[in-house]
């Protein structure tokens, strides 16, 4: 049975990297899901996938297999993170692989908390920080503190959505962050980055804090700030 499941992975990605190509310009994107309190096949690998395949501009394939990431992300451009499964060594090793080549990433809702405890790496280096609680899930203000950043083109400088406001707090240790769009909550002074870039030396990051349910993923804003990320990310902007 693993013989016949390996075979078949290695048929998904023939498929996918070296089957019939993409039309010109078309950004390949790996989409790793999976895990808990979230429903990732629904707004991952269905909704935010069908975002970036809008209008042409990406060929996406989803996998909540962890331990595929190494093979998956042998042809892809951009790798979407927004799992928060155990990830082994082979696949920690594949993604700072892929970031030290240059190859974009964009680290999504669920990939921005301290998942890995054993892989300090993670948040310091590719996150800049990370989420130990968020508020409960209701209404908050985004403010869009960019908006000439080709990441928040188009997007709308202020509006209200429900999701969960993750804490995220910078890791003075890590290579530091430039903030995008931050959020608060009403009657509270206390603001928190949800869309921001980190600075890492060798390749192009975008994080979104965004991203627990529907009243996310459904809006245009969210939709406007994946595609501009994926874009960006991938020097296609």
């Amino acid at each position: 049975m693993r013989t016949l499941q390996f075979k078949l992975l290695l048929c998904a990605v023939a498929l996918f990297f070296c089957g019939p190509m993409p039309a010109a310009g078309k950004i390949r994107v790996l989409i790793v899901g999976g895990g808990t309190s979230h429903d990732f096949n629904h707004w991952y690998k269905q909704v935010d996938a069908a975002t970036l395949e809008r209008d042409g501009l990406c060929s996406v394939i989803y996998t909540s297999n962890t331990d595929s990431i190494p093979d998956y992300l042998k042809g892809a451009d951009v790798l979407y993170l927004v799992t928060n499964q155990p990830i082994n060594i082979a696949s920690r090793k594949a993604i700072f692989d892929f970031a030290d080549a240059g190859k974009g990433l964009v680290l999504g809702h669920p990939a921005l908390w301290y998942n890995w405890l054993g892989w300090p790496e993670y948040n310091l280096q590719l996150v800049s920080g990370g989420a130990n609680t968020h508020d409960e899930y209701g209404s908050f203000n985004e403010d869009v503190v960019n908006p000439n950043h080709p990441v928040t083109q188009g997007v709308e400088q202020h509006f209200t959505l429900k999701d969960e406001r993750y804490h995220y707090d910078v890791d003075p240790s890590g290579p530091g962050i430039e903030v995008l769009a931050n959020n608060r909550a009403a009657g509270s002074i206390i603001v928190y980055p949800s869309v921001f870039i980190v600075k890492n030396p060798k390749t192009r990051i975008v994080c979104i804090a965004l991203g627990h349910d529907g009243a996310s993923h459904n809006i245009i804003p969210y939709q406007t700030l994946l595609r501009n990320a994926v874009k960006w990310v991938a020097h296609k902007s």
